[in-house]
Formats: structure tokens, sequence, C-alpha cells
């Protein structure tokens, strides 16, 4: 390890002139950005480029099988059917629907038609995705026959709306249409689609690397969920980040030792409507030639057996996931060994939960990501032995982005010389760089506050050490004051992770008359395990200032509440525990 070249040493030699992920200045919007010179220019390419990988497999469902040559002739058909009726560039279509092959055609066949494509949270109720039909102005939407009845009582409140495609999730049967409504055309995706020639190319359109692309909405975790327009350029831009990570590790270290030869196959157990589920696996794998693999529904069991017979070498995508099959009590009967790669993002990660892994599989690489949906997937990555080395470090920033941590109190447009910097400086996280999406759909009071000339105010609390690896402390939001000392919830949940009988924790602010808050913890533990309040407190005692030692602790035995993303519910786990006044 002696040779090993410094982060900035390869961030050199990688992007120098002449190297594939050169970068270079332009303007866009008004603001100078560095980008990747060689990008792919839109996600349109991408789908062309996927050819390359012709007849393997793409999409495992089940046990229905596309390959990457079917997944084109259904898109670019899409995209002409979704033109012959109406459609034209700038329109949205939507997709709201459980993870299904459809969803990915339905992707890539709203790209090709020169169409917005908004990924609906397919969890909402029938209220919340009609806001999201109605706040987009979505004139398609594509949906599994659950959504459609969500939807059904909302279509006369959406007047943009059109036609809905619905998908049935009783494979290789008609869906129930239901109804037909006075305005709306409900029609059934395989009927819509038609023929699907051997030889059809996509339409022809002129797309620029700066015209709109996606629509992912944010998570709502408090208020009305935002809808973050994000760009062919801020979808490319993520793309290279992702593929240039690897090409900076193999410079650093030499080739993975863990690579075993197999053909690369995901684990996709994340929602497709979400960032890290379509912008850094869906599209990055359409790319590169990955085999996806989907179940209805994630099941620690299901997912085992799943890397056994396909043969999986990357699964995680969020942390919790990656927790609960470690966990399985059935772990050990099934062969693991394809595995190789064990990457999550979307939530806060514990340090732990490297050790883990690492002690599971030991010749595999953990790998964790840092990324907002207002930045199109990831900012920063961490993998391999610098993941070891920092197990509570999210990476150092990809070359295409600036970062800087200003006081929550900062008043300024922009980070400037004035600021605080070194290794121990702790304040929200800005962002800046040509991911980062344009604002938010049609809310320029709410844009206004989060972007400003370029820049994203990230609502993370961070340091940033001397080589420039980030550390996510925890979210404004979260974080806890207690008699005036500022407690990271994210560093006390990472402590009573270490505990081996802790199988989940979220630590949460707990009112107190006269200290203000006072720090709770509420635990969920491994399966037979039994632990009391007292040995847990002496456990983050051990590790941490006093002030930051619970004193409230709560033993849940169902799951802790989340969001499709991983993110834990903390508002709503707070009001559980303490109902507001």
């Amino acid at each position: 390890m002696t040779d090993v070249i410094s982060i900035k040493q390869a961030d050199e030699q990688l992007t120098a002139a002449g190297q594939m992920f050169e970068l270079d200045t332009v303007v866009v919007r008004g603001v100078e950005l560095r980008v990747w010179k060689n990008a792919p220019a839109s996600l349109a390419t991408i789908l062309t480029m996927s050819l390359a990988h012709g007849p393997k497999d793409f999409i495992v469902y089940e046990d229905e099988r596309y390959t990457f040559d079917q997944n084109f002739r259904i898109a670019a058909t899409l995209a002409h059917r979704l033109i012959e009726r109406g459609g034209k560039s700038g329109d949205r279509v939507a997709l709201a629907a459980r993870n299904l092959p459809e969803w990915i055609f339905g992707f890539w066949g709203s790209v090709l038609s020169g169409a917005v494509t908004v990924p609906i949270n397919g969890w909402w109720t029938g209220e919340e995705l009609a806001y999201g039909l109605g706040d987009s102005g979505t004139s398609v939407v594509i949906v599994d026959e659950d959504r459609l009845e969500r939807i059904r009582p909302h279509l006369d409140e959406l007047p943009d709306l059109r036609e809905v495609i619905v998908i049935s999730e009783r494979r290789g049967q008609r869906p129930d249409l239901g109804a037909a409504h006075e305005r709306v055309n409900i029609i059934d995706f395989y009927e819509l689609l038609g023929e699907v020639a051997d030889d059809v190319t996509p339409p022809a359109l002129d797309i620029h690397p700066d015209d709109d692309a996606t629509i992912f909405y944010t998570s709502g975790t408090t208020g009305r969920p935002k809808g973050a327009v994000g760009t062919h350029r801020n979808a490319m831009s993520n793309l290279m980040n992702l593929f240039y990570t690897g090409q900076r590790s193999t410079l650093r270290y030499g080739a993975s030792s863990t690579a075993n030869n197999l053909p690369s196959a995901y684990l996709l157990n994340i929602p497709l409507f979400h960032a890290t589920g379509c912008l850094a696996v869906m599209i990055t794998n359409t790319a590169s030639g990955g085999k996806l693999v989907m179940s209805h529904h994630f099941d620690a069991g299901q997912a085992l057996q799943l890397i056994e017979s396909e043969k999986i070498t990357t699964f995680g995508g969020v942390p919790t996931i990656a927790m609960q099959i470690l966990d399985h009590p059935d772990f050990d009967k099934f062969d693991t060994s394809s595995v190789h790669t064990v990457s999550y993002g979307g939530a806060p990660s514990p340090p732990e939960l490297v050790r883990r892994i690492k002690a599971t599989f030991p010749g595999g690489s953990p790998g964790n990501g840092y990324g907002l949906t207002e930045t199109s997937a990831a900012v920063a990555l961490n993998g391999g032995a610098d993941y070891v080395a920092r197990p509570d470090s999210c990476g150092p920033a990809m070359p295409i982005c600036d970062v800087a941590i200003v006081p929550e109190d900062y008043e300024g447009a922009e980070p400037g010389p004035e600021l605080p910097v070194g290794p121990e400086v702790v304040g929200e996280l800005w962002i800046k760089g040509p991911n980062v999406v344009r604002g938010y759909w049609n809310k320029p009071v709410e844009t206004d506050k989060a972007f400003t000339r370029g820049w994203l105010r990230s609502g993370d609390v961070a340091r940033i050490d001397e080589e420039g690896f980030i550390y996510i402390v925890d979210r404004a939001k979260d974080m806890i004051i207690r008699g005036g000392e500022n407690i990271y919830s994210v560093e006390v949940e990472a402590a009573l992770f270490e505990h081996p009988d802790v199988a989940d924790v979220a630590v949460i602010g707990v009112p107190h008359p006269v200290l203000g808050e006072e720090v709770g913890a509420v635990i969920v533990l491994r399966p037979g395990r039994n632990v009391d309040a007292a040995e847990l407190t002496r456990h983050v005692a051990a590790r941490l200032a006093k002030y930051s030692v619970p004193t409230h602790i709560y033993f849940r035995h169902d799951p802790l509440p989340r969001n499709p993303a991983g993110k834990i519910l903390k508002r709503q786990l707070r009001d559980e525990i303490v109902p507001p006044a």
C-alpha cells in the first residue's frame, strides 16, 4: 500500500487532456461549470449504446427475461406510439408503478419520444399520486393496476392528463382496465404497443444536453414533495461519475482483487422511481451491459435465493437492505460467493456495516455514496480500501463537483474566501456541478431558497478532511441541541450499531423543559437477542461524550418506518413516541 497515489494525483492523471475523463468548462444558465468532456450527449445516446450488449440478459423478473435488444426495440416502438398519439417534445410522461419490466421499457420509450420523464413514488396514496401528476402537468402516465385504482377517483382533477397506460401484475394476462372515463383514455400497455418490428429505429430527435429530461420528486419528509428538474447533462454527469470512481480505484490500488470474472449482475431491491434506483443503477447498467434482477417486493430470503441462482455480483441499494440480507437466519445456507460488491447510498450508513461486509465477504468490496435527488445521485463515492479505512466517510467529491462547508447562518450567495476551512470545521454542505438540477418544477420560491449561482444548499451538516473526504454528520433538521451542545444523531446511531445485539436504530430529539432536547434512541434488536437500556447506555458512554449518551431508549418490535429511499421517517417516529402538543 506504500505505492498508493493520492486522490489528488489520481484525479490529475485521469482528467488530463486526451484522457477518457478529460475535463472541460461550459457555461450553463449563466454559470461556468466543470464537465466531463467525453460524456454522452443525452439519455437517448445511452440506449443506442446498449445495443452493443444485444443478446445479453438485461432484465430478469421472476421467470421473465428480456435482452438489451428487446428493451431497445420495445422502447423505440413505444416512443413512436406516444408521438403518434399526440405526444411532443417536452410533454411529461409519468411512471407510477412498482418495479416491473414495463417500468424500464416505459422510461426509455418516454426518453426516445422527447418527453420529460416523471418517475412517481409508487408508495403514494391516490391523493399524493394525483398531486404529483397534477403538479408536473403530466399528459400520459404508465401505471400498474393498483396505482390505476388509486388515481381513478382523481382523474377529473387532472386536466392535463389524457391517457393512462396500464401494466398487469398478473403476468401474461390483460390488465383489468375497469370502467372507461369520458375524457381520459385508459389502455393496456401491450395493446398500445402493438407489433414490435425487428428493425424498428427510434424517432428522429434533436436533444440538447441541457434540455429537461426528468422530474424526480423529493422524498417529502417535510412538506409537499418538490419536483427536481433534471437535464440530460445532469444524468450523464452522474453516469460518468460512477464510471470514473472505478477507474480511479484501479489506478490507485490496481485491478480489483474482488473480480471473479462473472458477468455483472445487480440485485435491484430499491424503487426505480428513486434517483438511486433509476439514475445510479438502471441507467448505469443499461450503459455498461449489467443484468438487472428484480422481484415483486423485497424479501431478504428471496434475495439470497436470487444471489445464488442468478450469480449476483452486486447488491445493496440502501444500507437497510444490506443489513437485512446479512442478518437473515438462513444466510449461511446460500452460495453468495459471486458477490464482489455491496454498495449503497441514499441514507446514512453505520461504520459497523463496513466491518460486517468485510467479515462476511472476505474478498468483497463495500461501497458507499452520497448524493441527493437534487444532485442526480452521486456527489461523492467511497469504496474498497478507502471505505474500509474511513468507514464513516462517503468519500471525496467527484472532480466535476465543488463542495464547501458553510455556516448555517451564512447569508452569502456563494461560498467565499472569508469562510473557515479545515478538517474540524462543521457546517452545511454546499454543492456545485453539472449534476445539480436546474431547480424545482414551477416552484420559484423553493428554488431560490435551495439554489444560488449554481450552488445547492444540501441541508446536510458535514465536514471535509485534509484529503477531501466528506463526512456527513447529520441532516440539519435532525441535529439535536441539548443545553447548547450540538449532538449529531448519525454519530450516536453509529455507536449503537456497534453493539452486537442492535439490528436497527434511529436517534431523535426528545423535548426537555430545561435543556431544550435530550437524546432518544429507538432500538430494534436482532432476532433472539435481549439487552436492556442500561447496557446500551454504558455502551454509548464508552464511545461518546456524556451529553451525547441517550437518556431515553425505546425498544421496538416492528421495523423502523422508512420512505422508499430507505430514509427513516424521524418526524413520524418522534410523533409516535412523543405526541405533538
